[in-house]
Order: C-alpha cells, then sequence, then structure tokens
C-alpha cells in the first residue's frame, strides 16, 4: 500500500485469488498531471509529467471490483505494475485495499496516495460500514530509514494504523479499520485530475504559443538576414577604402620620391 509494494494478510479474511473480471479491459480513462518536483536524491529528476488513469468498476450480489491502471506515454512498464485492484467482499462486509505486488512508475510522485484515495473514496460512497482488512507490509519497503518512514507517512496520511510489533521496526503491519474512518484525499499539488476541456485547452494554447513562437523566430530570421546583407555591404565599403587608402599612401609616397 504505497508507490512500490503491498502485501495483503495471510488469513481466513484475504481476498481469494480466483476473481472474476480478470480479462477485462478500463473502460474510463481521465488525463493525470504530475507536477514538476525537485531532484530526489533517492528517484532522481521529477519533471512535469502525464499519465493516463483506467478505472474499471463491476458489482455482483456477492463482491465488488475497483480497478485503477497507470499508463506512461511511450513507456512499457513491467506486467502488473501501475495496477491496484480493491475488492469489496458483501458477504463478510470487508474491503481488500490493495493487493501483494504493487509497484508504481514513476515513482515518489505521489500516485500511490492518490490511488489509494481513489479507492477509499469509492468504498466510502457504498460500504463506510464495512471493515478494511488488516495485512502485513512488506520487508522491502523499510530497506532504510527513509524508505520506512515514507511508506509510514504515506499509510498514516490516510487514516491507516501503522503497527510494529518487533522494536528493531523491521516487520510492520496495519490493523483493521472501518471504512468511513479513512482519509480519501491526496496531495493535489503533485498530482492533478485533468478534464477533457481543460487537455483542449491546454493543447489549443500549446499550439498558440508554437505558432507565436514561429512567428516570433521568423522575424528574427528576417533581421539575422537583413543584418548579414548590410554586413556585407559594410565589408565591401570598408575594402574598398582600404584600397582607396593604400592607393592613395603610394601616391604620396610616390611624389615625396620623385
Amino acid at each position: 500500500m504505497n508507490d512500490s509494494q503491498t502485501q495483503p494478510p495471510e488469513n481466513e479474511t484475504a481476498a481469494p485469488k480466483a476473481m472474476p473480471w480478470a480479462d477485462l479491459a478500463a473502460d474510463q480513462l481521465r488525463l493525470l498531471r504530475l507536477a514538476p518536483l525537485p531532484t530526489d536524491r533517492l528517484s532522481g529528476p521529477r519533471p512535469l509529467r502525464f499519465v493516463q488513469l483506467g478505472r474499471l468498476e463491476r458489482h455482483s450480489r456477492e463482491q465488488s471490483l475497483l480497478r485503477l491502471t497507470l499508463q506512461l506515454p511511450n513507456q512499457i512498464v513491467h506486467n502488473g505494475h501501475n495496477l491496484l485492484e480493491v475488492w469489496a467482499d458483501h458477504q463478510r462486509k470487508v474491503v481488500y485495499l490493495g493487493s501483494d505486488d504493487l509497484q508504481l512508475e514513476p515513482q515518489n510522485r505521489g500516485l500511490g496516495r492518490f490511488l489509494l484515495a481513489q479507492a477509499i473514496s469509492w468504498a466510502q460512497q457504498r460500504w463506510s460500514h464495512y471493515q478494511v482488512a488488516a495485512g502485513t507490509l512488506p520487508l522491502k519497503d523499510a530497506l532504510n530509514d527513509e524508505l520506512r518512514q515514507r511508506r509510514d507517512h504515506f499509510l498514516r496520511s490516510q487514516g491507516v494504523d501503522v503497527q510494529y510489533p518487533d522494536a528493531l521496526q523491521l516487520k510492520a503491519s496495519y490493523a483493521e479499520a472501518q471504512v468511513g474512518d479513512l482519509l480519501g484525499d491526496w496531495n493535489q499539488d503533485k498530482v492533478q485530475i485533468v478534464e477533457v476541456i481543460d487537455a483542449a485547452a491546454m493543447l489549443q494554447q500549446a499550439d498558440q504559443n508554437l505558432r507565436e513562437q514561429d512567428v516570433k523566430l521568423r522575424k528574427q530570421e528576417e533581421n539575422i538576414s537583413a543584418m548579414k546583407r548590410e554586413d556585407g555591404t559594410l565589408r565591401f565599403t570598408v575594402s574598398c577604402l582600404a584600397v582607396f587608402v593604400v592607393f592613395q599612401a603610394g601616391l604620396l609616397i610616390w611624389i615625396a620620391t620623385h
């Protein structure tokens, strides 16, 4: 349940592995804007990027599914990455957040908190009285204190209670909680949902800026060509004057010597 990986509880409350709607593709697409951020020591440069959010929602009497996917332009991610599936078991009245292998690219851009906020809001709209299943967190998210603190801050900012049964804080878990007690918000300064009309306005503005830049560039090229012509004229004039000066000097020397 963070930007790298999550693991569900290995007990009877874990979501079953064989689930319906596994082969269905997203039927709702939206555009996300990832704001430019300062270079991070671990994840490197973080420029302005745009990501496509895919959403699939299905319901039956026994269970419901929300599947969120992220697609990057001109970039292929590993199979199973950039995917979050949330299941609601209506018989047990339990919601399962995350999966056993949630890995997101690009990292450290606020996408993990955004996806979890979408999942929480989806569940709260329908089953705020359900319980969120408890689970354990993988050790790879706590390879150093900085990664562990980022993960814990990410989860706790959504209302998830992170617990450490050992004093070394190596093994971590998150406790059961009521869906209505979680927080379905995210850092909108990092991740913004771009509506279709806004995306069209951005493209139109970009096209207008390109046209204006093209006009300015053409004027600059015309000015450079005019300056080159003037420079050629000046060079010819200077050359003629130099020849004339040399001729005059030679003439004066000849008069003086004769």
